[in-house]
């Protein structure tokens, strides 16, 4: 039976541990030995198979690490506090302005300067006082954030966003199915509209003021606004050294080599001096580790749910569920989709699971190559928003509560699902029914 399949329950266990604010860390490692267990596999087993596969996110693991010395170092030259100051002037009190620029800064954050979540740790703390006299709802900037980090590289083709639709295509490629980058952007459009409309949503209901608590600020306020800011030659150098990281990580298809060119650039023209390097990659660590951890963590699930063969199990389920009905095809293998990717928590790292999946199977059923392009996008999106293990909620969570007051699973992840993976689901299960 479906309810009796091992990543069925292991995803079931996953959110109501995390519902009852069990820490992620925890929740995903008792995810995974569920998974395991239910699969057939005794104890001993499944963790050798859980460490082992823990390994698969070292490459983004490590991205962030180094992304996060790079944020760590733009903190320490003061541009991260000149951009606060920015903001804090344009803002004037008015709610929508700060969600409108943290909406445009996440989507540079994904294309112009790759520091992907690196920059949160850094720019939000220094807000959260004028947020809380606002009595802004931190789950309105969570919502953009959600948005900001997850919609471009759906939609644009650029940096991240070229990252993604490239796994898209040589995963649909290698599952049998050729197809040229062009189609993925061609359709995921309608996904980003979607998003668009949840954003639009979720800033209306989250509107209404929130009471935080003002006494005993950790951080200070943004100190006399109309003081003038004096940007410096080691602020334009970050930014060529931001812009560096995008260049080489396009060229070489690596985040971590852009990051370590970043670095370079830094030390070479001394805006990070020989002595400092120590502190900055401790820095790093300080602000990206708990995430970079995270991210290993849920490798090593997603190998324990491969290795079990629930996958396929889930599969012929659902085929057998099926009948032939194009409506009923797109809506088990977008649910799939949902339910793979919440646990790992990652659209990157389960496209090549899915494509593998939904390409023979929409085959059969009769979908277009871009109907079948256009469920993978958005069933791998769904991972991102509303997943306790997804960069997308751990990195905002990273910076909004940083003073205690805003929690992981309530603030950001089921907002973020309910503004975004519901659209994204109406829109995988229907459009690939018109899609040609």
């Amino acid at each position: 039976m479906l309810l009796f399949n091992p990543i069925v329950i292991s995803v079931l266990v996953l959110t109501v541990l995390c519902l009852f604010k069990l820490p992620v860390l925890a929740a995903l490692l008792l995810a995974a030995l569920t998974a395991g267990l239910a699969g057939g596999f005794d104890l001993t087993e499944t963790m050798t198979t859980f460490i082992g596969g823990m390994g698969g996110n070292a490459n983004t693991a490590l991205s962030y690490i180094l992304l996060g010395a790079l944020a760590y170092t733009i903190s320490k030259t003061g541009a991260a506090d000149i951009l606060a100051k920015k903001i804090s002037q344009l803002v004037k009190g008015n709610k929508f302005i700060l969600a409108i620029i943290i909406v445009l800064v996440s989507i540079a954050s994904g294309t112009i300067i790759p520091v992907h979540i690196a920059f949160i740790p850094i720019l939000i703390p220094p807000l959260l006082a004028m947020m809380n006299q606002m009595k802004m709802d931190r789950r309105m900037l969570a919502i953009c954030f959600g948005f900001g980090l997850k919609a471009p590289y759906i939609t644009i083709p650029v940096a991240y966003g070229a990252i993604f639709q490239g796994i898209v295509r040589d995963s649909v490629n290698d599952a049998g199915l050729n197809i040229g980058l062009d189609l993925v952007w061609k359709t995921t459009w309608i996904a980003g509209l979607s998003m668009l409309f949840g954003l639009v949503c979720g800033l209306i209901y989250y509107s209404k003021n929130r009471e935080y608590k003002i006494e005993n600020e950790h951080y200070e306020e943004l100190s006399n606004n109309n003081e003038k800011v004096v940007i410096e030659a080691k602020h334009w150098l970050t930014l060529g050294a931001g812009i560096i990281a995008l260049v080489v990580q396009l060229i070489t298809g690596l985040l971590p080599l852009g990051a370590i060119a970043a670095m370079i650039f830094m030390v070479v023209t001394r805006v990070v001096k020989w002595k400092e390097i120590q502190e900055v990659l401790e820095g790093g660590i300080h602000l990206m580790g708990f995430i970079a951890f995270v991210m290993l963590i849920a490798s090593g699930y997603a190998t324990v749910i491969r290795a079990t063969g629930a996958v396929d199990q889930l599969v012929e389920s659902a085929f057998n569920m099926l009948g032939g009905s194009k409506l009923a095809g797109s809506t088990i293998m977008i649910l799939l989709g949902l339910l793979i990717t919440m646990g790992i928590g990652t659209s990157f790292g389960t496209v090549p699971v899915i494509a593998a999946i939904y390409v023979p199977l929409s085959l059969k059923l009769g979908f277009s190559p871009a109907a079948i392009v256009f469920m993978i996008a958005v069933a791998a999106a769904l991972g991102d928003a509303g997943s306790p293990a997804s960069d997308t909620t751990l990195g905002p969570t990273a910076g909004l509560n940083a003073d205690g007051q805003h929690d992981h699973i309530w603030d950001t992840c089921v907002p973020q699902f309910i503004c975004y993976d519901i659209p994204l689901m109406v829109v995988g299960i229907i459009c690939p029914l018109f899609i040609n």
